[in-house]
C-alpha cells in the first residue's frame, strides 16, 4: 500500500463519526448478543458469531443506533443548521422507519408465506423450499437503538 491510502485510513479510524458509527454499532451488536444469550439458546459458535456481527432484528436496534449515533456526531460537529444534519436526519428516518415497517412486515410475511408452503408441500407431496424470514423491530427496539445511539 501506498503512504497516502496508510495515511487516509489513520485519518479515517480518527474519524468522530466513523467512530461514533463503528462503536454504535458494535455496542448494539454486543447487547443483542448478550440478550439473546439469557433468553434464547445458541446452539452452535456459528450462530453465536452471526449474531455478534450480523444477525438482524432483536434489542436494541442496531440499524437504528447507528444512524442515530451518526447525526448526533454531525450536530455536534456541524450544528443542527447544516445542510449536512439536516440530510443525516432524513436518511435516519428513512432507516428507522423500513427497521420498523417494512422489514418487520416481510418478514411476517415470510413467516405466513413458509407455514403455508410447508402445509402444502406435506399434503401435495410438492418440495417446498422455505424463504428467508427477515427479522424487522419491535417499536421499542427501534426506541432502545435510537437512544444508544443519541448516547
Amino acid at each position: 500500500m501506498s503512504q497516502k491510502v496508510i495515511e487516509q485510513l489513520v485519518q479515517l479510524i480518527h474519524n468522530p463519526l466513523f467512530l461514533s458509527a463503528v462503536s454504535s454499532w458494535l455496542i448494539s451488536q454486543f447487547l443483542k448478543t448478550v440478550i439473546t444469550l439469557f433468553t434464547h439458546s445458541i446452539t452452535s459458535f456459528k450462530q453465536f458469531i452471526e449474531l455478534i456481527l450480523w444477525r438482524t432484528g432483536g434489542m436494541p436496534s442496531s440499524h437504528s443506533a447507528l444512524v442515530s449515533s451518526i447525526t448526533t456526531a454531525i450536530g455536534f460537529k456541524n450544528g443542527i443548521n447544516s445542510d449536512l444534519f439536516i440530510f443525516s436526519c432524513c436518511f435516519s428516518l428513512i432507516v428507522i422507519r423500513d427497521a420498523v415497517g417494512v422489514r418487520r412486515s416481510s418478514g411476517l410475511q415470510a413467516r405466513t408465506l413458509n407455514e403455508f408452503g410447508t402445509k402444502v408441500s406435506g399434503t401435495l407431496k410438492i418440495p417446498f423450499k422455505p424463504v428467508k424470514e427477515i427479522q424487522g423491530h419491535r417499536p421499542m427496539e427501534v426506541v432502545a437503538g435510537i437512544l444508544l445511539g443519541f448516547l
